[in-house]
């Protein structure tokens, strides 16, 4: 389902974020972490909606992917440059129980038919455990996400039927709309959170950023509840 945490049954003020991410990029899967951490840090008479928007980090490549070892060595230069920031997301990884297994990964996918199914979720009301799963087996468990079988069976693991889905075009024209919103929002690169339709913060920053984000629109919050 879509994440959402209601503080307040009695209120139906909804404090929206869209979080813009592709699966293939570690630092979403952090930040998806260190967002959830905060929502629960935070206390706020609201209800809070966090949707996953698309944007491809590697939007021209090709519809099977290719090997992982010559993604990375032609992204970084080398897999030395590549090992230092993998250290890092290790460490990022441990504290927020994220057990990254870089080893596992063959190949890096094109992930356009994941953010279909993304979207496809969205429709269905739950994206959000969609997105968990499609996070977990790529980074976890080294699964092809670029492979319409296995999307299958990860929707499937989330409680969603989608064996069907694909077999149609359902999705595709939506998710180049909202990935072009988010080029039109000037991204340049994900995790990207946008809150309240106005506050933006880019990467996956410490829970501290977002909890002193949620303060911001805290007041808007209270002005909407007036109204």
């Amino acid at each position: 389902m879509t994440l959402m945490i209601e503080l307040d049954p009695k209120l139906h003020i909804k404090l929206h974020i869209d979080v813009y991410s592709d699966v293939v990029c570690p630092w979403c899967y952090v930040g998806k972490r260190r967002l959830e951490r905060a929502l629960r840090e935070w206390r706020d008479d609201s209800c809070v909606e966090v949707n996953w928007r698309p944007f491809q980090l590697n939007p021209t490549m090709p519809k099977h992917g290719m090997d992982r070892t010559v993604y990375l060595e032609t992204k970084f230069g080398s897999l030395d440059r590549f090992r230092e920031m993998e250290q890092r997301l290790l460490e990022a990884g441990k504290a927020e129980r994220i057990s990254f297994a870089f080893e596992k990964i063959a190949r890096t996918p094109n992930t356009f038919l994941a953010h279909r199914l993304i979207w496809y979720a969205e429709q269905q009301g739950c994206q959000d455990v969609v997105v968990e799963s499609l996070f977990k087996a790529y980074f976890e468990e080294g699964s092809d996400i670029g492979s319409q079988s296995i999307l299958v069976e990860l929707a499937d693991r989330a409680g969603l039927r989608a064996d069907r889905f694909f077999d149609t075009e359902e999705g595709t024209t939506e998710v180049r709309a909202e990935e072009a919103v988010g080029h039109g929002l000037g991204i340049r690169g994900v995790p990207y959170f946008v809150i309240d339709k106005a506050l933006g913060i880019s990467g996956a920053q410490p829970v501290e950023v977002f909890v002193a984000a949620l303060e911001k629109v805290r007041p808007n919050l209270s002005t909407a509840a007036d109204s």
